[in-house]
């Protein structure tokens, strides 16, 4: 699936300015379906991929193995995951924040469990959910159109 022009110069503009950057490492679990997994943090409305910020020295990878433990109970190992990407947007729950986002993708069967500070979660599939409002702007502008491909 061609990226969306007009998403991609959203995003840019949105990334360009010298507004405060959040990065974060995500991971994109896909079904034998092809839906994938979202979710919404309590207190928000925007649906994303599970994952979060770094710790002091931590890499991407064990941000993101790390933060669906937390947020989900799963257990993933890191070569169950690829690299999907790295992509610059705005922040979906931070106001005139960029987001730099790193994106890792599994077919691991899970079961997850929401905790932590998560309030839902759905499973979404990439083509449906790309002009879905209730989605962040990395996964509508970004990770929808990559995932649509696999």
């Amino acid at each position: 699936m061609p990226v969306n022009p007009a998403a991609a110069i959203r995003s840019s503009s949105a990334t360009a300015s010298s507004a405060p950057r959040i990065t974060v490492a995500a991971i994109a679990f896909l079904r034998a379906d092809g839906a994938v997994l979202t979710v919404r943090k309590r207190g928000t409305r925007a649906f994303m991929l599970p994952g979060g910020k770094p710790e002091a020295g931590e890499s991407a990878v064990d941000t993101a193995i790390r933060e669906v433990r937390e947020e989900l109970g799963l257990e993933i190992a890191p070569a169950e995951l690829r690299l999907l990407g790295t992509f610059a947007t705005r922040a979906a729950n931070e106001a005139d924040h960029a987001l730099l986002a790193t994106v890792f993708s599994t077919r691991t069967p899970v079961e997850p469990v929401v905790q932590a500070e998560i309030d839902e979660l759905r499973w979404v599939v990439p083509v449906e959910a790309v002009d879905d409002p209730s989605q962040a702007p990395l996964n509508r502008e970004h990770v929808f159109a990559r995932l649509a491909v696999l």
